[in-house]
């Protein structure tokens, strides 16, 4: 088996010893795009009888982008508000981790079975959460697992807050103007 399907079924067991091994390995931040983006599409592919080709697209758009913001909002709250004396991370440490914890997602492929949509994407959801948690506690060097639940549920509480003023803003995507 190869490195990058080991390490996504590693990711999905939710395995510390991963998160450990793709923190520190600078060269797998390709890996990490390759996971997100399999979850992504996996999203898009389950979701593609709601939202159509337009919801496929906004989709992965949405995934790589929230990637990349749950990352930084992971990044300096566990570093600069809830650290340890232990805690030593960088960005990259934090994308690679967190990028892996997407590995769960692909089940969302699943969606695309009518009437099981929802089912799955909760199962999925919950799941990567939890890899998330567990990411986030090994990139960031923490002995307790709860501070790790800390940092991730701020992030989710400001990341939610952001993406409700943009759609506040701009609307949803797919959403028809009204006239």
């Amino acid at each position: 088996m190869n490195t990058f399907s080991n390490r996504m079924i590693r990711a999905a067991k939710m395995q510390p010893t991963l998160y450990e091994e793709v923190e520190s390995d600078r060269t797998a931040m390709g890996q990490a795009i390759g996971v997100v983006l399999l979850s992504s599409v996996a999203a898009g592919i389950g979701t593609i009888g709601h939202g159509g080709a337009t919801g496929f697209i906004f989709g992965i758009l949405g995934a790589l982008g929230g990637w990349l913001i749950w990352a930084f909002l992971t990044y300096f709250i566990g570093t600069k508000i809830l650290p340890t004396p232990q805690t030593h991370a960088d960005y990259g440490q934090l994308l690679r981790a967190i990028g892996f914890s997407s590995a769960p997602g692909i089940i969302r492929i699943l969606g695309i079975i009518p009437g099981l949509t929802g089912f799955i994407f909760f199962v999925a959801g919950v799941w990567m959460l939890a890899a998330m948690v567990i990411a986030v506690r090994q990139a960031l060097d923490y002995q307790s697992t709860l501070r790790a639940v800390g940092v991730c549920l701020i992030g989710w509480i400001v990341q939610a807050l952001v993406l409700a003023l943009v759609f506040a803003a701009f609307g949803t995507p797919g959403q028809v103007p009204a006239t």
